[in-house]
């Protein structure tokens, strides 16, 4: 029998401000995978005013995905141990106090660290977040349903809005403001979160801060190796030990989590059914998804010129369509036919946007024929796959477990974001070097071209994974994993 302090948070079932509450955690999931993406148009400018190199760009966005997704576990484990509104709460100070600091951003270091602790932030009010709207709505299978869909578009709108809002922004006004938006937000968030969400119930239990430490400089460690094997070479020394000292750590951490009597990670939990496989359906849509915004805003505004507006409103299809499959279709299609059959589709269509990409993105390309038509598959198979993979990598956790599985789900997706990108900008910057004697836009070009390719493979991959290894529920299994 479970004493008191093990109980799961319960929040009233019919509260009356729940779809209130639900408006402010979407709007606080907005933000912070927007964060991920409202750089995107942003960086040519920030890379002019700042100095950065080519390469060394990817950093304004793995300094904020590395420690997001690197202590997400932790921010799961904070919620469970001291209430899920309060470290939503803690999260959106620390993400105004670093937004603020990195829209003030005086040099590249500067700016790094402002985005760390962006991530730092976003990882506190994540799976707390998460938490919440699962909780609130648990006691209705069909509420909680379209529940996560509205949580599924505000996730996926935000990637794609924040590139449209980077756009605009940095066209009327300026770079810093693509930091400097969610100062008043976060503000806004802070106020309304008292009257708007339930305490929670905090548990006993210990922080296990060594294992945290030590996946983040694992995660830190194998992204840098990465980022600098293009200069220094794969076969470098420092580029080895780099790589092996991340991957050794992750062992570590993985016997950390095996001996530890109150783990961060209790290893266990990935026996529950699809945990796992979901994660890692997760980490392969990110590892699509995520390079895709990434070389199509540098596509269109270093190969095709675009303006940093143009650039953005390119990407409004994209959010638009996010949206309505999101809110509108996908929960229908998954009632339907089901998770596998959703999130394998999805990857697919998904992996055929960026082989589509990788054989039809010219330097004398137009909008209409080369961006707009895989832009569009792509933003549909992010919208068949993502809410599928979700429920996936949250199914059969306990209540108990529900804020680490909601952290270990966003961990997955931040991985896989950041290790791919790394890993394409790699490639990109590899192919580019290549390219001698050619117009300079053709070879840039052709990195974008390399990286598109493997882009789609990785989502490719993920739909074989996902069909091998996906448990396919009946209908009512499906209900009952949205009502976990």
């Amino acid at each position: 029998m479970k004493n008191q302090g093990d109980q799961a948070p319960s929040f009233p079932q019919e509260d009356p401000k729940r779809w209130l509450a639900l408006a402010l955690l979407c709007l606080a999931n907005f933000i912070v995978i927007m964060d991920t993406s409202i750089i995107g148009v942003a960086l040519p400018a920030i890379k002019e005013a700042l100095g950065y190199t080519q390469s060394s760009l990817q950093w304004v966005f793995n300094a904020y995905v590395i420690f997001f997704g690197g202590l997400l576990l932790l921010g799961g484990r904070l919620s469970d141990l001291f209430g899920q509104r309060r470290i939503f709460m803690w999260g959106f100070s620390i993400l105004t106090l670093a937004s603020l600091l990195a829209g003030l951003a005086w040099n590249e270091e500067s700016l790094n660290v402002g985005r760390a602790l962006q991530g730092l932030g976003s990882a506190l009010i994540a799976p707390s977040a998460l938490t919440i709207v699962m909780m609130l709505f648990s006691g209705n299978p069909k509420e909680l349903g379209k529940a996560l869909g509205f949580w599924g578009a505000s996730a996926a709108a935000g990637g794609s809005a924040g590139v449209f809002l980077g756009g605009v922004i940095t066209e009327w006004l300026s770079w810093q403001w693509t930091f400097l938006i969610n100062v008043p937000v976060g503000i806004v968030a802070i106020l309304l979160s008292p009257g708007l969400l339930a305490k929670g119930m905090r548990r006993k239990g210990s922080i296990d801060v060594v294992g945290s430490l030590f996946v983040t400089a694992a995660l830190v460690l194998v992204v840098y190796g990465i980022v600098t094997a293009e200069h220094n070479g794969w076969g470098a020394a420092t580029t080895v030990w780099t790589l092996i000292s991340g991957a050794a750590l992750f062992i570590l951490f993985l016997i950390i989590q095996a001996v530890k009597q109150e783990p961060l990670v209790p290893l266990k939990i990935l026996k529950a059914p699809n945990l796992a496989a979901g994660n890692i359906a997760l980490i392969m849509l990110s590892g699509g998804w995520i390079p895709l915004w990434y070389f199509l805003n540098l596509y269109m505004q270093q190969v095709l010129k675009f303006s940093a507006f143009a650039g953005g409103v390119g990407l409004l299809p994209m959010t638009i369509l996010i949206a309505i499959f999101m809110v509108l279709i996908t929960g229908k299609l998954i009632g339907k036919f089901g998770l596998k059959a959703n999130l394998v589709i999805g990857l697919i269509a998904l992996g055929g946007s960026m082989l589509l990409f990788a054989g039809n993105t010219p330097v004398d390309g137009s909008f209409i024929v080369n961006v707009l038509p895989a832009s569009l598959l792509g933003a549909l198979g992010m919208s068949l796959a993502y809410i599928p993979a979700t429920m996936s990598a949250m199914s059969g956790a306990k209540p108990e477990e529900a804020g680490l599985a909601s952290g270990l789900a966003n961990t997955s997706y931040q991985i896989g974001s950041a290790i791919s990108l790394a890993i394409m900008v790699a490639i990109a910057g590899a192919t580019t070097a290549s390219q001698t004697g050619v117009d300079p836009a053709a070879a840039l070009n052709e990195g974008f071209q390399r990286a598109f390719l493997w882009s789609g493979i990785v989502a490719l991959a993920g739909a074989v994974l996902a069909f091998l290894f996906i448990r396919s529920p009946n209908q009512g299994e499906v209900s009952n994993t949205a009502a976990m």
